[in-house]
């Protein structure tokens, strides 16, 4: 484990630390992270890509013939044609 210390600076209206090198390329951090503070400490992790591989998933779905539209019988109501003015 890789221990440095550094000091909080401001930038702009906000504050931020400067990551050292050595640290981003042992964490493999990328451009994009997420930053959780827990129990006193600030986490920061790669951010998760929340949509990844949906594809698969939705073709998957799609040969078990599980993709059917649950709302398909609510385009059309009596409603529809009592409520609206044309």
């Amino acid at each position: 484990m890789t221990t440095f210390s550094t000091k909080i600076v401001k930038i702009g209206n906000s504050q931020g630390i400067r990551i050292p090198k050595v640290l981003l390329e042992q964490t493999k951090l990328g451009e994009d992270v997420e930053m959780i503070a827990e129990d006193g400490k600030l986490i920061i992790r790669p951010a998760s890509n929340l949509r990844q591989d949906w594809d698969n998933v939705f073709a998957c779905m799609a040969a078990q013939g599980d993709d059917t539209l649950f709302d398909h019988d609510m385009t059309e109501h009596i409603w529809d044609e009592e409520s609206w003015e044309w």
